[in-house]
C-alpha cells in the first residue's frame, strides 16, 4: 500500500519545494507588489506564475508519456537517470538564471517567464522518477486486473492520462499554496532583505537533488 502512496507524497513535497524556491516565482511576485505598493499585485502575479510552472511540468509529462510508448520502461529509466545526473552536474557548474522581461509585465509575460524559469531549472525533469513510479504501479495493477494484452491496449492508456493530469494538478497546487503563503508573509512582514541575511543557496540544493534523484532512479 505504501508503494502506491509514495509517488503522490513526492509530488506534493516537490511542489512545496518549488514554491519555497524564490527563483520559481514568489520573489518576482513580491518585487511586483513592492513596486506597486499593494498586496493585490502580489496575489495577481501568483496565478500566471503557477500556470507557467504547470505547463513546464505538463510538457515533461507528455515527453515521458510518448517515450513510454516507444521505449521499454527499463531503458527509459536508465536514460532518464542519466539525464537527471548530467543536468544536475550542469546546474552545479553553471548556476546562471535566464534573464528575460522587465518589471512591467502582464499575465502572459509572467506565465511565459515562469515556464522558461521552470524549464531551465529542470522542474519537470525532477518529476520523471515519480512519473515512472506511477506508470509502474498502474502497469502492475492492470496486469492483476486483466491479461497483459488487454491492460496494455486501452484501460491503462486512458487511466494513465488521467493520472498524469492529476499528478500535474497536485504538484502545482502544492507549489501554489507554499509560494502564495511565502509571498504574502515576505511582503507583509519580513521584506526581501531576508534573502541577504538568512537564505541559503536553494539552487545548489536543487542541483544536488537532481543528481541524487538520478542515482535513486538507477538503483530503485
Amino acid at each position: 500500500m505504501s508503494e502506491s502512496y509514495w509517488p503522490w507524497l513526492a509530488l506534493i513535497l516537490l511542489g512545496a519545494y518549488h514554491g519555497l524556491n524564490p527563483a520559481m516565482g514568489w520573489l518576482f511576485a513580491v518585487a511586483l507588489g513592492l513596486q506597486e505598493r499593494r498586496r493585490r499585485a502580489v496575489l495577481q502575479a501568483l496565478l500566471p506564475i503557477a500556470l507557467g510552472h504547470a505547463f513546464a511540468i505538463l510538457l515533461m509529462v507528455l515527453v515521458v508519456g510518448v517515450a513510454q510508448i516507444v521505449v521499454p520502461l527499463d531503458v527509459l529509466r536508465y536514460v532518464c537517470a542519466g539525464v537527471l545526473i548530467l543536468f544536475g552536474l550542469y546546474k552545479l557548474v553553471k548556476r546562471a538564471h535566464p534573464r528575460w522581461v522587465g518589471m512591467r509585465v502582464d499575465f502572459k509575460d509572467l506565465a511565459a517567464w515562469s515556464f522558461l524559469m521552470s524549464t531551465a531549472h529542470g522542474a519537470g525533469l525532477m518529476l520523471v522518477p515519480v512519473l515512472l513510479g506511477l506508470s509502474s504501479a498502474e502497469r502492475m495493477q492492470g496486469t492483476h486486473a486483466q491479461d497483459a494484452h488487454a491492460a496494455h491496449a486501452g484501460t491503462i492508456g486512458s487511466a494513465t492520462v488521467l493520472t498524469d493530469l492529476t499528478a500535474v494538478g497536485i504538484h502545482t497546487l502544492a507549489m501554489f499554496a507554499v509560494m502564495g503563503a511565502i509571498a504574502v508573509v515576505v511582503y507583509e512582514k519580513v521584506g526581501v532583505m531576508i534573502l541577504k541575511r538568512a537564505w541559503f543557496n536553494l539552487d545548489l540544493l536543487w542541483a544536488g537533488a537532481l543528481v541524487a534523484a538520478g542515482i535513486v532512479t538507477l538503483v530503485v
